[in-house]
């Protein structure tokens, strides 16, 4: 089975980090949110990658040549963003035919994928939400599913679509999309997947809903950071060394240089970040940042950012400087 990745996502909600990072090459806990995936895709078995690219396409193909060159991956460039339909569908030549398996480039998952590859049925993982406007959310008989809707003003389920999804026949999928395409069937604006999922259904084509808990959405700063805490709580710490104090749990890259610091709970160091006279808790410092002399919490550092002074919670971008008084 093949696994496609829409990763071209601007990450509007992100800025200013999305800016000059694609969403999915954000850290938490430890590693980009697409390394997390990649990983968990081939712990279950997935041999070969889709990745869909766009906005900073060229940095996703850098990093996966550098971190992933192990894996089989083949890149399609979604010119326009036309929404998630239209990212799935640009990928029909690519995909060839075949099972398939889906997951969104900003989403992580715990759950039993290694079942989910092997299921023989279409599947769409789902997740109990408090509001179900928000989603796209699936009408259920038992566990097969009878309706899928894209974000109901009035929803008759709280059975959200996480962005997880499996395809035995992918040319079926492919037709329905081209389906949309060809009709201009587009819902808010952008050709949505949740319509091409219900064109196939009242086709016949029959979806099983595997509910899972563990759906950690990293579209917005505060679900960013409470990915990072939660997948740091899996984990342990990880990467620490240096003349510092950790409090448990969290993810410090070998090449940053610590001291005079405490750091933790929850909170990841990227690559060559430079923390000094500080403590740091329930943040993300990305690569190559300088923090020195502050205590911050509840933060997101951009790469080469550089703080200094006193304590705040910050969300500042690449190239940033914060002096704090």
């Amino acid at each position: 089975m093949k696994a496609l990745i829409p990763a071209a996502g601007v990450g509007t909600r992100l800025r200013p980090h999305t800016i000059t990072i694609p969403k999915a090459l954000l850290l938490v806990a430890g590693r980009p949110i697409l390394g997390h995936i990649l990983d968990d895709l081939a712990a279950a078995g997935i041999d070969e990658f889709v990745v869909v690219v766009g906005y900073q396409g060229d940095r996703i193909r850098e990093y996966i040549a550098r971190e992933h060159a192990e894996k089989k991956v083949t890149y399609v460039e979604q010119t326009e963003p036309l929404g998630l339909g239209h990212a799935v569908g640009v990928c029909k030549d690519a995909i060839g035919g075949g099972p398939v398996l889906t997951i969104l480039g900003d989403t992580i998952v715990r759950a039993d994928l290694t079942s989910i590859v092997r299921s023989p049925d279409n599947l769409i993982a789902t997740c109990a939400v408090d509001d179900p406007r928000r989603f796209g959310v699936v009408e259920l008989d038992g566990v097969r599913v009878t309706r899928f809707v894209e974000k109901p003003e009035h929803p008759t389920s709280n059975q959200a679509i996480v962005g997880l999804y499996t395809f035995q026949e992918s040319e079926k999928l492919f037709a329905a999309l081209d389906h949309l395409f060809e009709n201009e069937i587009q819902t808010k604006g952008e050709y949505q997947l949740t319509d091409a999922l219900q064109y196939l259904l009242e086709q016949g084509v029959e979806f099983t809903s595997t509910e899972i808990d563990g759906w950690f959405d990293c579209g917005k700063p505060e679900t960013l950071l409470e990915t990072n805490r939660i997948l740091l709580g899996e984990e342990g710490p990880i990467g620490a060394e240096g003349s510092v104090v950790i409090k448990e749990p969290v993810a410090i890259h070998p090449t940053a240089r610590l001291s005079a610091c405490i750091l933790g709970p929850y909170v990841t160091v990227g690559r060559d970040v430079v923390v000094k006279d500080s403590i740091v808790e329930n943040s993300i410092l990305n690569d190559e940042a300088h923090i020195e002399g502050v205590l911050l919490e509840g933060s997101l550092i951009g790469p080469h950012a550089t703080v200094t002074g006193k304590g705040s919670s910050l969300n500042i971008g690449d190239f940033s400087h914060a002096e704090l008084h």
